[in-house]
């Protein structure tokens, strides 16, 4: 059952490469404890009190809250798929009660940082550091994923319209607004720089190595990072600090929230909300110029 319900989200839900592996970790994992711990390894055959033991083990191993979180809610998935398949009758995790996490806010880039990363870093005047460049103002300037980016073609980019077409999670298409400055970047890159990299007919992907091949999500890690840490000293480097710093950026600068919400892509304005937090300065300065009190 574990295998038909990776299959359904994977084919079904059209979740993410990262999201099924992550499912099929996590129920990997739950049940070689049931194996180890009760003999049985058939989830069906579940009740409430050996997920209990399984989260009380989980807090013995030093997991994370946020990661024994995120490991219920695959249960919870699981066994609603196996309700829906007639497997179970009732959902063993319906009295459990998820430990409580802090709140973690985004990282993000200020304006000074970012601004220093793209006019005053050095990059390499070859191909792949033109591409570097590229993608590293993509994220910047529209926000998109690292897997979204990796996907992008050639006819992804619609330079009359001035628009990007995105697949996102479960492969929803979404179109998003581009600049003048990053279409002309991009256009720059695909025209002089990456015909450079690729063989005719080799793949119609925006983003390559070297070697012409589509572009790893660790290469692209090891991209962001590098830059980043030329202007941060953060721990945390990743591509989605800078689409965290673009949703700030834009929530600062008076964007309207669910315009950002349509452009990140994501699916309930909750999520795009987490981006509020940091406008309480702005907040106090309008404040402060408009109250009569202030």
């Amino acid at each position: 059952m574990i295998y038909k319900f990776i299959q359904y989200i994977r084919d079904e839900k059209r979740y993410s490469e990262h999201t099924v592996a992550a499912y099929a970790s996590d129920l990997a994992q739950y049940q070689q404890y049931l194996s180890t711990a009760y003999e049985s390894a058939d989830p069906a055959m579940a009740d409430f009190q050996m997920i209990r033991s399984w989260i009380v083990r989980l807090n013995q191993d030093k997991i994370s809250n946020r990661s024994i979180n995120r490991k219920l809610s695959t249960l919870k998935s699981f066994y609603r798929f196996l309700i829906r398949e007639g497997v179970v009758t009732t959902n063993p995790l319906s009295k459990i009660i998820n430990p409580k996490t802090a709140k973690r806010l985004p990282e993000f880039l200020d304006k000074s940082k970012t601004e220093f990363l793209f006019t005053q870093v050095e990059f390499e005047d070859s191909p792949e550091g033109h591409r570097d460049k590229t993608i590293l103002e993509l994220f910047y300037a529209t926000g998109i994923r690292q897997a979204e980016l990796r996907s992008l073609t050639l006819d992804s980019l619609d330079t009359e319209r001035m628009t990007l077409k995105v697949k996102g999670k479960r492969n929803k298409e979404r179109f998003i607004p581009l600049g003048e400055q990053i279409v002309q970047l991009l256009t720059l890159f695909i025209e002089e720089y990456r015909t450079l990299m690729v063989k005719p007919n080799q793949n119609n992907f925006i983003f390559v190595t070297k070697d012409g091949e589509p572009i790893s999500p660790r290469l692209v890690n090891r991209i962001v990072r590098k830059y980043l840490g030329l202007v941060s000293s953060r721990q945390k480097r990743s591509p989605h600090v800078l689409r965290h710093t673009f949703a700030t950026h834009m929530l600062e600068n008076g964007a309207d929230l669910n315009a950002i919400k349509e452009i990140l892509g994501h699916s309930s304005l909750a999520a795009t909300q987490v981006y509020t937090h940091n406008t309480i300065d702005r907040l106090k300065i309008i404040y402060k110029q408009a109250h009569p009190k202030a």
